[in-house]
Parts: structure tokens; C-alpha cells; sequence
């Protein structure tokens, strides 16, 4: 396996090209990595905001070793403009892309990818998003994990881009299990260490600890058999308090059990200091946690901090 590591380009429409080369300028380590997406969009983007940075088109990763610049493996995508609004032209772009990542890095040509940010509706609700595509893509049997992860404090939605109305239905113990077994393999693998798993309730104040609620039905059972097997859980925990009490510990991990649930005080409290790491595939798949902020494409103005965490732990890993 080489060490490549892909930077999918993602959207067009969006902050992708801006962040992307910024987040490159940051790093010592650049042979390591290549683009997947259109060469001749993401020079005319970054020549557009005035981003100096020498890329060479390639069409096979083999090209990288005979190039002296930062290599793009082209995928064709014919733009009206250079920054154009979402289309089924651009849908398809996108997930011809993430296929290209995908396959190199299940036949271990690349150790992994980061993938710029998308829309959701590239995948017609067809999928939830990123996390779930990949997932289907690598048979996880919905084992698949979205952690948001920093430093200081990890988060995990039980589900993701789940619209409220459908969460409780999905909230099952089969899926706890399989998701918080899925996230303790991947820190014992890759920190060596057990994360410490703090569980949220689904409702306000755990419903009271009603008898028939979902914590005391569902969640509590969860929580004691995964203790049985030798994790380190504990909860569940009411939801407006938890992040008081446990941020800024080290390998704590706050699960909840709907995406805003844990999403919305973690980025109150880190900002753009996160990366989305997906757990579960054959292979590292990271992305900044942000989206494609198309209000602001081509002015410049993007924080590429969140890139830039995505390129430093996927260096880490490389190390």
C-alpha cells in the first residue's frame, strides 16, 4: 500500500478549492497527498481568489511519482461558470469522485481519503449523507460511526441527519451496540486506549426516569450488557448538563442519540476545531466538519482550520 492519501474535491460551488490549498500551504508533508476532482475548475477557483500554488494534472495516481507539483487527478466536469450552482451535472461529478476514493483505497492504492464538504442532496434521500454512502459502499451492515472528534472531546450521534420526527423509532439496541462496539475497535486500534463513553438520554431530563420511558427500556439495558463486555460506559445522562460536566477529558466520548443533540454544543464550544472521522470502513475517511458555505466562494474568506486538523491526523496516522 502506498502512503497517498486523497482530498476529494467535493462540491464545486463552494469554499472546497479555497480551503483545500490553504490547508496544504499549512503542511511539510504535501507528496503525501493528491486531489480527486476537476483540474481545470480548481486552478481557474484558486487563480480567481489569488491563491498562488503550482498543481500538474494527472490521470493515474501512478503519475505522482514523475510530477514536481501537487497532483489532481482530473475528472471531467464541463462548468458553465466556475462557480455554478448545484445540478445534476455536479451530483454526479460529486459521487464519481467519492467512487474514484473509494475504490482506490478498498484496493489499498491510497491508506485513505478526506472528502471536501457536499449536500446532502447529491444522494436524493437515498442516503443520510457521506457517513451512510461509504457505509453501504463498505457492507457495514450499519456499523458505521460519525465521530466528531478533537483533542479535547469526542462526540458521537447515534443517528445523523435524521429528521426528529423518525429518531425514536431508529433508537433500537442492536444499533446501539453495534455503533459504540464499532467506536471502542477504533480507539483501542489506533490510540490504544479504551474511550471513556458517556451515553445521553433522548429526552429532557431522561423523562423522569418513567418506568415504560426509552432510557429505562432501551438505552439502560444497552448500556449494561456493552458494560459486560468490557467497555467503559456509563449513563445515560441527561443532555443540558452533560458537556458541563465532562468536556476536556481525554478520550471522553459523549454519545447522543440524535446529530444537534451533541453537534450544536461541540461546535459552541470548538468552532471549526473538529474533523468528521468515519469509523467502520476498510479504509480512514475524514472530513471537516463544516459544509460548503457558498455564500462566502471566492471571496476568500473561508477558515480552513477544520481542513487543515483533517491533514494533520491523517499525517499522524501516515507517521
Amino acid at each position: 500500500m502506498k502512503n497517498y492519501i486523497a482530498i476529494v474535491a467535493g462540491e464545486p460551488n463552494s469554499i472546497n478549492s479555497e480551503i483545500i490549498v490553504k490547508a496544504l500551504k499549512k503542511t511539510n508533508r504535501k507528496k503525501h497527498f493528491f486531489i480527486i476532482g476537476n483540474f481545470s475548475i480548481f486552478k481557474k477557483q484558486i487563480d480567481k481568489i489569488g491563491l498562488k500554488f503550482k498543481i500538474s494534472k494527472i490521470t493515474s495516481i501512478k503519475d505522482l511519482e514523475n510530477i514536481k507539483n501537487f497532483g489532481v487527478l482530473d475528472v471531467p466536469l464541463n462548468f458553465g461558470s466556475i462557480f455554478e450552482k448545484n445540478s445534476n451535472l455536479t451530483k454526479n461529478y460529486v459521487l464519481k469522485c467519492l467512487d474514484i476514493a473509494h475504490n482506490l483505497a478498498v484496493n489499498k492504492k491510497i491508506k485513505g481519503f478526506i472528502n471536501a464538504p457536499v449536500e446532502k442532496k447529491i444522494f436524493n434521500n437515498k442516503y443520510l449523507g457521506v457517513t451512510e454512502y461509504l457505509g453501504k459502499k463498505n457492507k457495514t451492515n450499519s456499523k458505521e460511526v460519525m465521530l466528531i472528534h478533537n483533542k479535547m472531546l469526542s462526540v458521537l450521534p447515534l443517528t445523523t441527519h435524521l429528521e426528529i420526527k423518525n429518531v425514536t423509532n431508529k433508537i433500537k439496541p442492536d444499533l446501539i451496540k453495534k455503533k459504540l462496539i464499532t467506536l471502542n475497535k477504533f480507539y483501542y486500534k489506533f490510540w490504544k486506549a479504551k474511550p471513556q463513553i458517556i451515553v445521553l438520554g433522548l429526552n429532557p431530563h431522561n423523562s423522569e426516569n418513567r418506568r415504560n420511558s426509552i432510557e429505562n427500556r432501551i438505552i439502560k439495558p444497552s448500556i449494561k450488557y456493552l458494560k459486560r463486555l468490557g467497555l467503559n460506559i456509563e449513563g445515560p445522562f441527561p443532555a443540558d448538563t452533560a458537556f458541563i460536566k465532562n468536556k476536556k477529558k481525554i478520550h471522553t466520548v459523549i454519545v447522543g442519540m440524535y446529530h444537534d443533540q451533541v453537534l450544536a454544543p461541540f461546535k459552541a464550544l470548538y468552532k471549526y476545531n473538529a474533523i468528521n472521522i468515519t469509523l467502520g470502513l476498510k479504509y480512514m475517511r475524514v472530513s471537516p466538519d463544516h459544509g460548503v458555505a457558498r455564500d462566502i466562494a471566492g471571496l476568500n474568506q473561508a477558515n480552513a482550520q477544520s481542513m487543515i486538523s483533517s491533514i494533520n491526523f491523517l499525517n499522524k496516522i501516515n507517521d
